[in-house]
């Protein structure tokens, strides 16, 4: 008669549950998302985050643009510098606002590229900003040195908050060159060191661009009473024109963050946080 032996089962029973214990968290994580399919309503909400956001980015340069050319004389260089002043909020919105603002939504909701394409159009739209930025600056620098009489710098919040958001801006730029593009060169040694910096890369770059746009609106209110002096009160056109440019940044600031906290990423992608890294 032949006996089974429980103890001599055991093992291979324990084992086996072992194993399909150890499996089935993955097993999970890979159904659920074949299961998690992209209704009606949530392209909707994809495709206007999209279209919105995207209007709201190049609308604030158009109306910067038109609220200097229109009202503030245009464009000059150092040998006007009231007018050379003109360049600074231009400058400054394009480099912080448009292009920052496009760069961090093509690498939240463009999940359907490659992830080094998405990365380097990243780094691109940050690139071309940097030289914005230091117009901008060059610009409003040499316009107070250069007036008569000469008039003091960084003592304003507008301008402090200028100089935060430029160093966060700096320090990010640098982190992420190093940490994303060069680490690349050994991806399993940095793997776990990129890891772990990408939460903070990306919480710095919505603080960076949330601080641009207090900076702007800090500088908008300041230049609307300097200039307007009395007559902002009485709701002029360039009142408006300038108060509508502020309501397009809050706008933004609340898009903007909106679109990189909710997650864009459709289920035929299969993409997650440690993959993209």
């Amino acid at each position: 008669m032949n006996t089974v032996n429980p103890l001599s089962e055991a093992p291979v029973e324990s084992e086996k549950t072992s194993s399909s214990c150890q499996s089935t968290p993955l097993e999970k994580r890979y159904d659920d998302d074949l299961e998690n399919t992209w209704g009606f309503f949530s392209w909707c909400e994809y495709i206007l985050t999209v279209i919105v956001s995207s209007v709201l980015l190049i609308g604030a340069s158009a109306l910067t643009l038109f609220w200097v050319i229109y009202y503030r004389d245009g464009f000059a260089w150092s040998e006007n510098p009231k007018i050379q002043f003109n360049l600074h909020p231009v400058f400054m919105v394009i480099g912080f606002i448009t292009l920052s603002g496009f760069s961090i939504l093509l690498y939240r909701l463009c999940r359907c590229l490659k992830h080094i394409y998405a990365k380097l159009a990243h780094s691109l739209f940050h690139t071309l900003s940097i030289p914005c930025i230091a117009i901008g600056f060059l610009a409003v620098y040499d316009s107070h040195n250069l007036d008569s009489p000469p008039k003091p710098n960084f003592y304003s919040l507008h301008s402090w908050l200028g100089m935060v958001t430029m160093g966060l801006f700096g320090l990010q730029f640098v982190i992420g060159f190093f940490t994303f593009l060069v680490c690349l060169c050994c991806n399993k040694m940095t793997y776990g060191c990129r890891g772990a910096l990408i939460p903070v890369h990306a919480s710095l770059g919505l603080a960076t661009f949330l601080l641009a746009i207090a900076s702007c609106l800090s500088g908008l209110t300041q230049k609307a009473i300097w200039t307007l002096g009395e007559n902002y009160s009485k709701f002029t056109e360039e009142g408006v024109v300038i108060n509508s440019l502020g309501c397009v940044l809050i706008a933004l600031a609340i898009l903007v963050s909106f679109a990189i906290r909710r997650s864009f990423a459709p289920a035929t992608a299969k993409v997650y946080v440690t993959e993209r890294i």
